[in-house]
């Protein structure tokens, strides 16, 4: 059986680049797509050249499946956002949210303004590049399919980089593959004090929810081994 989370990383790379290039040299071509999220239908624009072109790739489908969308805080960050889908997703859910849409794609970072505007919530989605996310910003909520193929030690840096910025009552859900380290991902949170729950597992696909440090009791712990 085909994994879903292997198979969206062999689309993704087709063009002989990495989703995550800065700047993508395959022709800058716009491709529609209709995504299902929270029970509503929205219809966006992807990319050539920004992960999961002309679909909702497979592990942000399970994200949104296994989820709930968030009730509290005021501020999210989608971590590594493509064409913007879960930062678009938060902005319709919570319309009193301010949304920070990051990527390094410059591609990417165009189609997510795009789509803000299409859907009325340009007001409210910044996409930046990380540097440009102000550094006092703390966040209610960071949500992520995360770049896992920019390798183990970058993706640790980037995690190490933005959980200190969730706020005490704040927590980070992420989507990771099952056969891409969802699990040794968690082991490593987990050891650094980032108490980390395993919410759902569907399809091939983790779904984590990660409490800040401070959250952390005298026991510790990973739920779902």
């Amino acid at each position: 059986m085909t994994d879903p989370a292997v198979t969206d990383s062999a689309v993704s790379d087709a063009a002989g680049e990495h989703y995550f290039t800065a700047d993508p040299s395959v022709p800058f071509t716009r491709v529609p797509v209709r995504a299902q999220v929270w029970g509503r239908t929205l219809d966006l624009t992807s990319g050539a050249g920004v992960f999961a072109q002309g679909r909702l790739d497979s592990g942000t489908a399970v994200l949104f499946r296994e989820t709930e969308p968030p009730t509290a805080g005021s501020t999210y960050v989608d971590l590594g956002c493509g064409w913007g889908v879960i930062a678009l997703a938060l902005a319709t859910a919570r319309p009193e949210a301010e949304v920070w849409a990051v990527d390094v794609n410059q591609r990417a970072l165009v189609l997510a303004r795009e789509n803000a505007a299409s859907l009325g919530v340009a007001d409210r989605v910044h996409a930046v590049e990380p540097d440009a996310v102000p550094a006092s910003l703390t966040v209610d909520e960071l949500w992520s399919n995360p770049p896992i193929r920019i390798g183990k030690p970058a993706l640790h840096a980037l995690l190490a980089t933005w959980l200190p910025r969730l706020t005490p009552q704040g927590r980070a859900v992420l989507v990771v593959g099952k056969n891409l380290g969802a699990d040794s991902l968690q082991r490593w949170l987990v050891e650094r004090g980032w108490p980390t729950t395993r919410w759902a597992s569907a399809k091939g696909f983790r779904v984590l929810e990660i409490r800040p440090r401070e959250a952390v009791d005298s026991g510790g712990g990973c739920a779902g081994d």
